[in-house]
């Protein structure tokens, strides 16, 4: 009986990321991407490493495991009989025909490309347990003080996971958790370029997390990315690319089996496609469809970070928008009241966001006094936010109000005025 500390196999497996139980699942994804009908248990896998001899894979267990770990089954531990040895030879060599080939010296390639050899430090479960803590703090950040301060924040953490991925060194789980990370802040840069306006520097952070999610294998994160840029693709005056975003996320959703919450941020965003088309009933389709999945968003067992700020009163927010492109201002008011008594207050950038909103409706509807009113309870709920699309909010408010003979309009948008702008704010 070998002990699986000093197992070939044991190394091998440790050495890329996997404890036992999720090499037995890594096995059974790398035997479907190489059409191989083979499998193996936690059991069978404890055997390997612990038996001297341990027993011999069959051949098609003997194929995925040489995929996975990139050496030949000999050097795992395993007694191979010769006519199932695999060599390391030019595949384009004459003579007889090989079954398989690797590089000269593969173990010590394998193990390289496991673990990098770099002269930085080595990154392990606490650096990252650490890097995680401060990448889902920027929602935070964000929700309570703006985009700004959350891109500073996201800048630092970008350049040390990006420091860390090339010169320290990891295994392979690390990496891609590593990875999985730098794909998220690629899709917090995306947002903070929809709210700060920098549209098309928001648009090419979209495409890098897209690229990036993709490579992690991580369709919910592909979602996240695409409903940012629904509405980043409406600011460039891209609606088709917001219609595609919106029937990718649908089907990535759909193919990852996310719940309800998931598939009711992407029915708001469609709901934003058509409302900003003019397409009134698709928009009254899509807020259903968000109705529905609202309706049943108690039932998720687990909702991502980034679907976490969803709730009513973005469907409220959603059916005010929608009212307010058919030239009902005084048909939102409603839904607008309800979504700023209804949003939390640990949103407050939004709920900042909602009342500059239900300001800008009320006046339009020809509520001046309480138009400005609203405005004023929005300026005492902005202090120590810097979010530029909540400043251009503030400054149309104070364009519309400017044309209004009426003491409120005058004082409210000298208080406007005297706001600080952009990333003051």
């Amino acid at each position: 009986m070998a002990d699986d500390d000093t197992s070939p196999l044991g190394r091998l497996r440790r050495a890329s990321g996997y404890t036992q139980e999720s090499f037995v699942d890594a096995f059974t994804r790398e035997s479907t991407r190489l059409g191989i009908n083979a499998s193996v248990s936690v059991r069978q896998l404890r055997r390997w490493e612990r038996e001297t001899p341990p027993p011999l894979p069959h051949p098609n267990q003997q194929a995925v495991l040489e995929a996975m770990l990139g050496v030949p089954l000999a050097e795992m531990g395993f007694d191979v009989p010769s006519h199932r040895r695999t060599i390391a030879a030019p595949i384009s060599d004459p003579g007889e025909v090989k079954r398989r080939t690797f590089v000269a010296d593969a173990g010590g390639l394998a193990a390289a490309a496991l673990v990098p050899t770099r002269p930085g430090p080595r990154i392990g479960m606490a650096d990252l347990t650490r890097l995680r803590a401060r990448l889902d703090g920027l929602y935070q950040t964000d929700h309570a003080t703006g985009s700004v301060p959350a891109m500073r924040q996201a800048r630092r953490i970008e350049g040390e996971v990006t420091h860390a991925l090339g010169s320290a060194s990891y295994t392979s789980r690390i990496g891609r958790e590593l990875q999985t990370m730098l794909a998220e802040l690629h899709g917090h840069r995306a947002w903070y370029g929809y709210d700060g306006g920098h549209i098309e520097a928001g648009r090419a952070a979209c495409l890098e997390a897209l690229t990036a999610a993709q490579l992690v294998e991580n369709p919910l994160l592909q979602v996240s990315v695409l409903e940012t840029l629904v509405l980043l693709s409406l600011k460039a005056g891209r609606a088709w690319e917001a219609a595609s975003a919106v029937e990718n996320a649908y089907r990535l959703a759909s193919r990852a089996g996310a719940g309800p919450t998931v598939h009711l941020v992407i029915a708001l965003r469609d709901a934003n496609v058509a409302t900003h088309t003019g397409d009134l009933s698709g928009a009254r389709r899509a807020l259903s469809r968000a109705v529905s999945h609202q309706g049943r968003a108690d039932c998720d067992v687990e909702v991502p970070n980034w679907a976490q700020f969803v709730g009513p009163f973005e469907v409220d927010y959603a059916t005010a928008d929608m009212y307010v492109r058919a030239d009902q201002p005084r048909r939102a008011v409603p839904f607008l009241q309800a979504a700023v008594r209804g949003i939390g207050g640990n949103l407050a950038r939004n709920s900042a966001s909602y009342r500059v909103k239900l300001a800008g409706v009320l006046l339009a509807a020809g509520e001046v006094d309480e138009a400005c009113a609203e405005m004023g309870a929005a300026l005492d709920a902005c202090d120590g936010i810097s979010s530029p699309r909540l400043v251009d909010k503030m400054h149309e408010f104070e364009r519309a109000a400017s044309r209004i003979d009426s003491t409120a309009a005058r004082d409210c948008t000298v208080r406007i005025r005297e706001t600080p702008r952009g990333s003051d704010v």
